[in-house]
C-alpha cells in the first residue's frame, strides 16, 4: 500500500510537462490527469511546463494544441505555463558552476565507441571516430547509487554509475539534455511532487544525483502506469496513440479515470466537465492507482484495471 505522505506533504506544487511532437494523445491525459488529481487532493498548485527543447522532434504549433487540448479538460494551470526555450540562461548556469567544481567534463566520444560499452560512459576514449563537438556529461563516480522511495513502486535502486555512466548534460548538438533542464526546472519552480509516467521511472535515480550535485531539493515521486498497445508498446510511440478530443472531453476523460484504476461508475453521471473533475476530486482514491501497465483496449472494452 502506498504512503500517504504523497498527498499529505503540504505546500505541495506538482506539474506536467509535456513535449509539443504532437497533439495530446491518450497517454499523456491519465499523466496530467493524475498529477492534477494528487495537487488536488493535497489542496496544492498544479503547474504545465512546455518542454520545448528539442527542436528537430518539435511540430509547430503543438504546444499551442496541448494548452488547448487541456483547457477542454478542465485542466487550467495555477501558475503561468513556463517553456523550456526561453530558460537557455538557468540551465548554462547550472552547467558553469558544474564545469567549475569538476563534476562535469566535455567529452567527444561518439556513439560506435560507446557501441562496446552498451552506450554507457565511464570514461573518455581516443578514437579516430571522436566527434568535432564536445558534449558535456555529469562527471558520475564509482559506487554512486542511488535509492528512493516511489508513492506507487516504493523503494527503488539504481547503480547510476554502473547501470547510467556519465549523464549528458548537453549535447554535441549544442541542445540541452533532458536531465539537466527537468531538474533545474523543478527546483527553480519550487515543484514539491512529481507525478508521472512510468516511462521515466528509470531516470529519476540520474536526476536525484544531478540534484545532490547543484544541492537542489529532491521531491518526491510518483510514477503512474503507462498505457500500452496490444504489444504491450507504450501508447505514444505505437499506432493507436491517437490524440484526445478537447471538444468531446468526457468520454477520454472518464476513460482516463477507470486508467488511473478508480472506480468507473463514479463519473458517468451526465454533467459538464467542471462537474465531473468536482465529483472526482470527492471520490479520487491514490491506493487504487495500478502499479502495472495498462493495456488501452482493455479500457475501451469495459475490463476491470487490476493490478498484481
Amino acid at each position: 500500500m502506498p504512503s500517504t505522505d504523497m498527498v499529505h506533504t503540504t505546500p505541495y506544487r506538482g506539474r506536467f510537462a509535456p513535449s509539443p511532437t504532437g497533439p495530446l494523445h491518450f497517454g499523456s491525459l491519465v499523466a496530467a490527469l493524475g498529477s492534477w488529481l494528487m495537487a488536488r487532493l493535497a489542496d496544492g498548485e498544479w503547474w504545465v511546463r512546455i518542454e520545448d527543447l528539442d527542436p528537430p522532434r518539435e511540430v509547430a504549433g503543438a504546444a499551442d494544441a496541448q494548452l488547448r487540448t487541456l483547457t477542454g479538460f478542465g485542466l487550467v494551470p495555477d501558475g503561468p505555463v513556463v517553456r523550456q526555450s526561453e530558460r537557455h540562461a538557468l540551465y548554462r548556469a547550472a552547467l558553469d558552476h558544474l564545469l567549475a567544481s569538476g563534476q562535469a567534463f566535455p567529452c567527444r566520444c561518439s556513439r560506435s565507441d560507446l557501441a562496446a560499452t552498451n552506450g554507457i560512459h565511464r570514461a573518455c576514449c581516443r578514437s579516430n571516430t571522436a566527434r568535432a563537438e564536445a558534449a558535456i556529461r555529469l562527471r558520475v563516480t564509482d559506487g554512486s547509487v542511488v535509492t528512493f522511495e516511489d508513492f506507487l513502486h516504493g523503494f527503488v535502486t539504481q547503480d547510476v554509475a554502473a547501470d547510467v555512466g556519465d549523464v549528458v548534460l548537453l549535447r554535441a548538438d549544442g541542445f540541452w539534455a533532458y536531465q539537466l533542464a527537468v531538474v533545474v526546472d523543478d527546483a527553480e519552480q519550487g515543484i514539491t511532487h512529481i507525478v508521472r509516467g512510468a516511462d521515466l521511472l528509470d531516470s529519476t535515480p540520474r536526476q536525484i544525483l544531478l540534484q545532490r550535485a547543484l544541492s537542489l531539493p529532491t521531491p518526491t515521486y510518483a510514477h503512474l502506469p503507462l498505457i500500452v498497445d496490444a504489444h504491450g508498446a507504450k501508447l505514444s510511440k505505437s499506432m493507436a496513440a491517437l490524440p484526445v478530443d478537447g471538444d468531446d472531453p468526457l468520454p477520454a476523460l472518464r476513460l482516463a479515470w477507470r486508467a488511473l484504476g478508480q472506480h468507473p461508475g463514479m463519473l458517468d453521471s451526465p454533467g459538464s466537465v467542471d462537474r465531473v473533475l468536482a465529483r472526482a476530486m470527492i471520490e479520487f482514491a491514490p491506493g487504487l492507482i495500478p502499479r502495472k501497465p495498462i493495456a488501452f483496449a482493455a479500457l475501451h472494452n469495459g475490463s476491470a484495471v487490476q493490478d498484481a
